[in-house]
């Protein structure tokens, strides 16, 4: 249930009204507005890619208290892993592993096979679904707001992006992109100022990192998002999380 508070806030004329004030705020003025208005009603979900490990250091070095949430799907490279371990070590975090129901993974596997994402963007969608999306849905039911390190220049769907708004895919939540007019340059530019902690698949050639069997390196003059579910060409590279996914993509450009 959701707090009185912030269902006044979600009204349609007052939080335009705050997404065009907050829009040219710096990402440390509206972590710490948000926090204050939030407090542990509000979380930081993150795969700790450098978005993320940039407004965690940010939370960090003002003394914020923010809450960080993380998905493990089941299928995350090791590596990821071994970051959630000194994320905590390093910044004295408690980070709050969000899992998939096994019953609902299990049922999936024997249906359609462990690698059932590469048979269809329908199959894949529902692995997402399933392994992503459900449990920061049930997450998101205990929280009146929550914020991300996803930026308008990662893919076209993000392009419109605001600062804050009204999540449209987790309805009554309050979604929050601090780093949302951020360039890859001025994230990279903070990360390697403040020595922030960075995945170490990106040494790798990695622009953007998932799960293990998703995910690959990708070459110098490819897209950040180039390396994501390689497999299906040139279609929207989402899961579902911060824009909608590839399917209704299409249906909404057909529509027109």
């Amino acid at each position: 249930m959701r707090g009185d508070e912030n269902n006044t806030l979600a009204g349609p004329a007052r939080l335009g009204q705050l997404a065009r004030e907050v829009e040219p705020w710096p990402p440390q003025r509206l972590l710490e507005w948000a926090v204050g208005r939030w407090g542990d009603r509000l979380a930081l979900c993150t795969s700790f890619q450098i978005g993320g490990m940039v407004l965690i250091d940010m939370a960090v070095r003002t003394d914020l208290p923010l809450r960080v949430l993380t998905i493990d799907t089941g299928r995350l490279p090791e590596q990821a892993h071994e970051l959630i371990h000194r994320v905590r070590c390093r910044y004295g975090l408690e980070v709050e592993v969000l899992m998939p129901d096994p019953a609902q993974v299990g049922a999936m596997v024997r249906r359609s096979g462990p690698n059932l994402f590469y048979d269809s963007v329908d199959a894949r969608l529902e692995c997402c679904r399933l392994r992503k999306g459900e449990p920061l849905r049930r997450a998101l039911a205990e929280l009146d707001a929550w914020m991300t390190g996803a930026r308008r220049e990662q893919t076209a769907a993000r392009a419109t992006m605001e600062k804050l708004a009204l999540d449209p895919i987790h309805e009554g939540a309050v979604k929050l992109a601090p780093l949302a007019d951020w360039s890859a340059e001025a994230v990279w530019s903070y990360a390697r100022a403040h020595n922030v902690l960075h995945h170490p698949l990106y040494e790798r050639g990695y622009k953007s990192i998932g799960c293990a069997p998703c995910t690959r390196a990708v070459a110098a003059h490819e897209s950040t998002r180039a390396g994501r579910w390689w497999w299906e060409g040139g279609r929207p590279k989402e899961c579902g999380l911060h824009a909608p996914t590839p399917s209704r993509l299409d249906r909404r450009e057909a529509s027109r």
